[in-house]
């Protein structure tokens, strides 16, 4: 793993003290800005899907809660965790809130948005739910728009080639 690479940054975990991103090298992970007031909320469904069928051999999905986008995550920390688990069976680890863009964008996130999507986007997140994936070499393999459904073939197909 790189020090360049997204997983060599520090980040608070959403219960408190240090996420730790470095344990997970040699895993492939889904980062995701998530926002639990959105109209894209529902796809915490898909991706608790994805952390179930794919744990096992070495993949985790790690939410990034993010308030940027018209509010639509308010909570606290106490406030996201329960509604994670409650609403949606959330078992995938969650960091602190952070900022995704603009001039107080965290450094995960610095390291993500020049990778390109499939139609080409880089820069800034577009909303909640816009997608990542890191490889086992804990690079940046794929880029989601946020419409992109965690379940779809293009994320499932992405993560199956990141673990093989």
């Amino acid at each position: 793993m790189t020090t360049s690479s997204p997983l060599n940054v520090e980040i608070g975990a959403l219960t408190g003290g240090s996420a730790d991103l470095s344990q997970y090298a040699g895993k492939a992970v889904l980062i995701v800005n998530v926002a639990s007031k959105c109209g894209l909320t529902p796809q915490y469904n898909g991706l608790e899907k994805l952390q179930e069928r794919y744990a096992e051999r070495g993949f985790t999905v790690l939410g990034v809660p993010c308030n940027q986008f018209l509010g639509q995550e308010p909570g606290s920390a106490e406030e996201i965790a329960e509604f994670c688990s409650a609403t949606y069976g959330v078992t995938f680890p969650l960091t602190e809130k952070v900022e995704v863009n603009g001039e107080d964008r965290h450094a995960l996130y610095e390291r993500l948005v020049d990778f390109a999507d499939g139609e080409g986007h880089t820069g800034d997140i577009r909303w909640n739910f816009e997608k990542f994936l890191i490889g086992r070499d804990g690079t940046v393999v794929a880029r989601f728009s946020p419409q992109t459904e965690p379940e779809s073939d293009a994320v499932v197909t992405a993560v199956e080639s990141a673990l093989a």
